[in-house]
């Protein structure tokens, strides 16, 4: 399975810090980049190895998967933090741009659609976004397969807390109001679907925030979305220039589907940091379980 993971990148510290982007401070970027790309490849890169300890020696691991990942940083002008990412060389491709910065995800769709023909996948990932399952796409491809390709599958993004902390993980993304999204999706339309996966059922639901940062189309669906007269129209009326690049054009395409919460981690992807966790207790009402 051939993968392209497309990724935009931007830092300014003089941008003011309302997002991370623009704080400061550019450690928590670099930490989140490094791990970002890190996990993509020590998840889905090949060869991965298992030591002998009989015979001291290392064999194959994983080949079953034979994933082969490429993986695209799009960046504008000298807004990024490309050179403190200390990885080897070949790790990543950079695609620089001259985009406005708060469009630069549009310039991810366009080298998105700039590859049809070379990969099975084509994802878009924010650069604070962390992937840990190792079965991920093993996931979309069987749900693709019971829902057909005119449905699509979204993680749900959470954080974590260090030890200690009274919530140590929570899934960030819940329900937008209604009219949020109902300009671009009908939610009614195929509304839930059940599936049975290792003697398990899980639920899926269409959602009133499909945003999740990223999203991850198989080469059919890529191909349908790039060929829609709105593709790279840079519409940026979902929330903002961000979250449009990562969420409207697939909301106005596709059936966007998450798991329900009682299965939240079937198909999750980890936020960097703890800015939304911070918000509970404060801002957001702890329920303690009870249904408060």
């Amino acid at each position: 399975m051939r993968i392209l993971f497309t990724i935009p990148h931007f830092f300014n510290p003089e941008g003011g810090g309302k997002y991370g982007s623009l704080r400061k401070d550019p450690r928590p970027r670099i930490a989140a980049l490094t791990l970002s790309l890190t996990s993509l490849r020590q998840l889905y890169d090949r060869p991965q190895w298992m030591i002998d300890t009989a015979r001291r020696t290392t064999i194959l691991a994983n080949e079953a998967q034979g994933y082969k990942v490429d993986i695209i940083i799009c960046t504008t002008k000298n807004f990024h933090l490309l050179p403190q990412i200390l990885l080897p060389s070949g790790f990543f491709q950079h695609c620089p741009t001259e985009a406005e910065p708060k469009l630069l995800g549009f310039e991810c769709h366009r080298v998105l659609k700039e590859n049809l023909g070379n990969y099975d996948y084509y994802c878009y990932l924010e650069d604070d976004l962390v992937l840990h399952d190792p079965w991920f796409f093993v996931k979309l491809s069987w749900f693709t397969s019971q829902a057909g390709n005119g449905s699509v599958l979204q993680p749900n993004r959470y954080e974590c807390a260090p030890g200690g902390s009274k919530v140590l993980k929570c899934y960030i993304d819940g329900d937008l109001r209604p009219d949020v999204t109902s300009r671009f999706q009908n939610i009614e339309e195929r509304r839930e679907l059940v599936g049975r996966v290792m003697g398990q059922k899980i639920l899926f639901c269409r959602t009133l925030n499909p945003h999740s940062g990223c999203f991850f189309l198989n080469a059919e669906q890529m191909e349908y979305w790039s060929s829609r007269p709105y593709f790279l129209d840079r519409d940026c009326s979902f929330v903002g220039p961000l979250e449009s690049a990562a969420t409207l054009g697939i909301m106005k395409t596709f059936r966007v589907y998450k798991p329900a919460p009682p299965h939240a981690n079937f198909l999750e992807i980890q936020h960097f940091g703890t800015s939304y966790l911070s918000l509970i207790g404060n801002q957001i009402k702890h329920s303690d379980g009870d249904g408060a």
